[in-house]
């Protein structure tokens, strides 16, 4: 049960961090329209970062969970 709560809070941090990124880079791109593809860049790898994060986790809470 513990396990199944951990990896939930884990998904929904996940889904807020990647929004925050998402809405950031779309404010940098609004502001400074030519470094698109520098912001594009940089968001697809923080983004990156933010899943894997996630996905150690996902993974941490169900093996102590158990």
């Amino acid at each position: 049960m513990y396990a199944a709560i951990g990896a939930g809070l884990a998904v929904i941090g996940a889904g807020i961090g990647i929004g925050n990124v998402g809405a950031k880079a779309m404010e940098a791109i609004a502001r400074q329209p030519e470094a698109v593809g520098d912001i594009r860049a940089n968001m697809i790898l923080m983004a990156a970062l933010v899943e894997g994060a996630a996905l150690i986790a996902i993974l941490l809470a169900f093996f102590v969970g158990q």
